[in-house]
């Protein structure tokens, strides 16, 4: 894509703490005169409230003809019966690819120089399984089961993306995590294709190495600088991109993105925090990350660099920070400190 024109996106602030955030990212995008015109679109629990519909017709239409998406943190209603909005999206749009870029901003942590990348498999394994209760003995409802897939075309396909993105980035390695020792089907097919994918096209180009599931969280959690960049199914990848935010400085400083063939959404991917929401202490660096790794996307990467920049600065030398980071700076002065290094 080139950022030589205004780019539409789709703008969800979401819920809780989410305006707030997402009108820090606003100024800062501002600030960077970046190419984007914002469409404003509503998602998560206010939405319902106001309509009914945690994912409002109108949301989606604006997704369908923009093909882009940056999005806070949305609430899914309680009420039985309703779906995640954003497993809604990923389905509807075939969002096949979860990208979780880590990297230590703060020295001092649990890890210093942590830069690691989670690809995780979106859209099959178990949760998109089949779940139903079966009776044990009197108990009716005693046993609960539930049929998982994973498909060799959707194993493929994020493998390759996977592979391809590390060869993009010049990296070295591709870990494929897996569960094949025990689940030698719905695991091992993920394995297979990963060995017959590499072995095709890749083999000289990119390594790879094969890690079990509860290997690769213990050595993550020990030596996390071993990955470059990490592919995995479903459940395994969602479990290890939360560890992978842990041990590089938490969910307040974690990017994501969910990319498909033709369409992207990129999203801050922690939780609303309705606790805080209103009080102007939320911390804006995950939606603003999340926003840097959407500039990449549309070909604007010097202004990501500018803006990751402004942060790593604002943060170490300025000591800018709110509360979750060891701080005491509101949104607001934060993002003000962020925009003051924007060279």
């Amino acid at each position: 894509m080139s950022a030589s024109r205004p780019i539409t996106v789709t703008l969800i602030s979401g819920d809780g703490i989410g305006p707030e955030i997402t009108d820090s990212l606003l100024r800062i995008f501002d600030a960077l005169k970046a190419p984007i015109h914002w469409e404003i679109a509503p998602m998560g629990l206010n939405a319902f409230n106001a309509c009914g519909d945690a994912l409002p017709p109108a949301t989606l239409e604006s997704f369908r003809r923009t093909r882009l998406a940056l999005k806070g943190p949305v609430q899914t209603p309680l009420a039985t019966g309703f779906r995640s909005p954003l497993v809604r999206l990923r389905e509807e749009f075939q969002l096949f690819a979860n990208l979780r870029p880590v990297q230590t901003l703060m020295p001092g942590g649990l890890h210093d120089n942590v830069s690691l990348t989670v690809v995780r498999e979106n859209t099959e394994g178990l949760y998109a399984a089949k779940e139903s209760y079966l009776p044990a003995g009197e108990d009716r409802e005693g046993l609960a089961t539930a049929l998982a897939w994973n498909s060799r075309a959707g194993c493929e396909r994020v493998l390759r993306f996977a592979f391809d993105y590390a060869i993009s980035r010049n990296q070295r390695k591709v870990t494929v995590v897996h569960k094949a020792n025990v689940l030698k089907i719905l695991s091992g097919i993920f394995l297979n294709e990963a060995r017959s994918l590499h072995a095709r096209e890749y083999a000289g180009r990119i390594e790879m190495e094969e890690m079990i599931v509860d290997a690769c969280a213990m050595k993550m959690a020990m030596q996390p600088q071993h990955f470059d960049v990490i592919v995995t199914t479903n459940l395994f990848g969602d479990i290890l991109s939360d560890l992978a935010a842990g041990i590089s400085g938490g969910l307040g400083i974690a990017a994501g993105a969910n990319i498909g063939r033709d369409a992207a959404m990129f999203e801050a991917v922690h939780g609303s925090a309705p606790d805080i929401a209103g009080k102007g202490i939320a911390n804006p660096v995950a939606m603003l990350l999340s926003g840097a790794l959407l500039l990449e996307h549309i070909g604007a990467a010097a202004l990501a660099f500018r803006l990751r920049r402004a942060i790593r600065i604002a943060i170490n030398e300025d000591q800018a920070r709110t509360l979750d980071l060891g701080g005491s700076l509101s949104t607001e002065m934060m993002t003000a400190a962020i925009i003051r290094r924007l060279e």
